[in-house]
């Protein structure tokens, strides 16, 4: 039998590959087909975000905040708040509460449809697509009738936000869960029995639960390798002990299953959306904060169950109107490291696969 020579060769993922969204680029060491080594290089979108609002008052860091993670900037918003809020030791009003942890539920699904849609796509199927903009339009309506916009949200401020809801938002809120709730297990009939998928995703990319944990792993990439971990139960911040919800969890860390604890998140998002349209009491939406808003010398390190995983922010106070210093940190910064130590021998398209299931967007590495 004759033995073929074979050598290896390095190729670029990226930065241009559609599953990287244009910013990041991954060093492939290639032997035929397969992966034997993965170097992530970043640094193709600088924006210094966090150096520019600490030229900036707090107020203005809001709409700053917005592109930090574009697909969730309810997220953003909201954490730099409560940061902000826990430094000058401010009550953020019930109803405005409520508004919050409605709008950030909302956005979670809104973020995990865009996962579906895009997951789905960078592996060869387009209908899934399609299936989740659809389904993500009644969303961005939804914010477009509350606060004007429809990608970066400005609508939560410190002590609260920006303005009341309208009268026909919590019908048509009603409607699009109840629709996007079913449409999930159309979802799930549309892929999970269809051979090409299953072969796709399941058993590709498997992460040890320890690894996840050594490398500050956080989110549905955790919790789909066995680590029922929610900052929202474990660590509880606004008032999301007031509800009932499950913390979906699965066992395997493969693409299937980081595929589908999204689908249940959206699910019980619509869940946590329920009850709090059906309690949410009448009241003011803002407490009261100078327009000068000085909070007095210290520092907090606030975070929250982004939809990636946990976002974070440093804030430190001299008692100016303006941080001293502000750190965010992305819900999926910490899984890009993780690349290199779950793709070693896979195949160039289960890479695409994987990176795909990791949902990492990038502008919020370089910030």
């Amino acid at each position: 039998m004759t033995e073929y020579r074979t050598e290896e060769y390095q190729i670029n993922m990226g930065p241009h590959h559609p599953s990287t969204h244009g910013v990041c680029r991954l060093l492939l060491t290639m032997d035929g087909e397969k992966v034997i080594k993965v170097e992530p290089y970043i640094g193709y979108l600088h924006r210094s975000i966090e150096k520019i609002c600490e030229n900036r008052t707090y107020q203005m860091c809001i709409p700053i905040l917005d592109r930090f993670e574009y697909v969730t900037a309810m997220s953003c918003n909201y954490v730099f708040s409560l940061a902000s809020e826990r430094l000058a030791a401010i009550e953020v009003p019930e109803r405005a509460e409520y508004l919050r942890v409605i709008m950030l539920e909302l956005n979670r699904i809104a973020s995990h449809l865009i996962f579906f849609g895009t997951t789905a796509m960078d592996i060869g199927a387009l209908t899934p697509f399609l299936y989740a903009l659809r389904e993500r339009e009644m969303i961005m309506d939804l914010f477009e009738m509350t606060c004007g916009q429809r990608l970066t949200y400005n609508y939560i401020r410190i002590g609260g936000v920006s303005k009341d809801i309208q009268e026909e938002f919590i019908p048509k809120c009603r409607e699009a869960i109840k629709i996007i709730d079913d449409k999930v297990e159309e979802y799930k009939r549309l892929l999970n029995g269809n051979p090409i998928w299953k072969a796709r995703t399941i058993g590709v990319g498997k992460l040890d639960p320890d690894l996840a944990i050594a490398y500050g792993a956080s989110g549905p990439i955790l919790r789909a390798s066995g680590v029922s971990y929610d900052l929202r139960r474990d660590d509880p911040y606004s008032i999301y002990d007031r509800f009932d919800y499950n913390i979906p969890t699965y066992k395997n860390g493969d693409v299937y299953d980081r595929y589908m604890i999204r689908l249940d998140e959206i699910q019980e998002s619509c869940k946590i959306v329920s009850q709090a349209l059906d309690s949410m009491p009448e009241g003011e939406i803002q407490a009261k904060v100078r327009p000068r808003f000085m909070p007095p010398e210290g520092e907090v390190y606030t975070r929250i169950e982004n939809s990636r995983g946990e976002m974070g922010v440093y804030l430190r106070s001299n008692g100016t109107n303006k941080p001293l210093r502000l750190k965010a940190r992305g819900g999926s910064y910490a899984h890009l490291q993780l690349l290199p130590e779950i793709s070693t021998n896979c195949l160039i398209a289960d890479l695409v696969a994987i990176f795909a299931s990791f949902d990492i967007i990038m502008p919020e590495i370089d910030r």
